[in-house]
């Protein structure tokens, strides 16, 4: 018999659970200069995704690399956003700015790959996305083309919903037009 706490609890949670690819983007060491002297502690840049189009980023801050990285992970997993994917790249062009750094993607020809750099490449790759060409513009700051990146991404609309939503609007003006 089996006398632990909660033993058949999350046995069903943890074969219906997603599993998350992780990708680390940076590490910065900061240092604190203190009356004995200096106080490192370090911050992690995480990533994280299903790679079927949910993603989600962290920062965790710790003493202890290690430690930043798992907050980093779990702050990621808190704030997934879903991403509209159109075969192996996304539906339509999409730029956005957070900060001074400004991105943009577009969508490419199966076969082509991802064509991204540093962060960029590292948010594409965990949403499931193959094929991709992207420009990273203005700043270089991870945590901000990084920002910027999921913001592009959540710009995405289906083109079915847009379709849908045009037909709905000129629907409604004809009807105002012969009533």
């Amino acid at each position: 018999m089996n006398f632990r706490r909660g033993a058949n609890r999350g046995s069903e949670a943890e074969s219906e659970e997603l599993v998350f690819e992780e990708k680390l983007v940076k590490i910065n060491r900061v240092a604190k200069v203190m009356k004995g002297g200096r106080r490192l502690s370090f911050t992690a840049l995480v990533v994280v995704g299903d790679g079927k189009g949910q993603i989600g980023m962290g920062i965790g801050k710790a003493k202890e690399v290690a430690e930043a990285i798992r907050k980093g992970n779990t702050i990621a997993r808190k704030n997934m956003i879903n991403v509209v994917l159109y075969k192996s790249t996304i539906p339509h062009e999409s730029k956005a700015k957070f900060g001074s750094a400004e991105v943009l993607l577009k969508p490419a020809v199966a076969g082509t790959g991802v064509i991204a750099g540093g962060g960029v490449r590292a948010v594409v790759e965990v949403a499931g996305i193959k094929d991709i060409l992207t420009k990273s513009l203005g700043n270089e700051n991870a945590t901000n083309v990084v920002k910027a990146t999921m913001l592009a991404l959540s710009n995405l609309k289906n083109p079915r919903d847009v379709v849908a939503a045009r037909k709905a609007a000129q629907s409604s003006e004809e009807v105002k037009i012969s009533g």
